[in-house]
């Protein structure tokens, strides 16, 4: 199975409990490998008290959560990737939310499938031809 490189909103689900489906591609199952970037980890801290909010979780109860989640998550440098896969990250995301620049470019590094719930970004990126998105529906 290819790298199924897993942007922030997905992990916020996660958190959420949200979606059931999520969480079982997370804890039931052994094949798939997910990697997600630092700046993941950023936004998850940036919006910790939102998630926590939301969630019905309590402090310590969301912090195990997240630990767990994160050990399931292969976090890769930003820093470390090709300078082709960057700007090609950047020419298709700049216009939609730069934001997602790291996500997709280690999708373009890692030759894998982005999972993303960002209907913006996913209906900006196929227009522009990137086409390397998972889907629950796949597994």
């Amino acid at each position: 199975m290819k790298a199924i490189i897993v942007d922030t909103n997905i992990i916020f689900s996660t958190l959420l409990r949200r979606n059931k489906k999520i969480r079982d591609i997370f804890f039931s199952q052994e094949n798939v490998h997910l990697y997600s970037c630092k700046y993941a980890i950023v936004e998850l801290f940036t919006f910790k008290e939102k998630i926590q909010k939301y969630s019905a979780l309590n402090e310590d109860e969301l912090l195990d959560l997240l630990s767990n989640l994160l050990k399931k998550i292969h976090i890769f440098d930003e820093n470390t990737l090709n300078e082709e896969c960057l700007k090609n990250a950047y020419k298709l995301c700049h216009d939609i939310d730069e934001k997602d620049i790291p996500f997709v470019a280690v999708t373009m590094e890692l030759d894998g499938l982005l999972w993303t719930g960002d209907k913006k970004l996913v209906k900006g990126l196929k227009l522009k031809g990137f086409n390397a998105f998972f889907e629950i529906e796949n597994l």
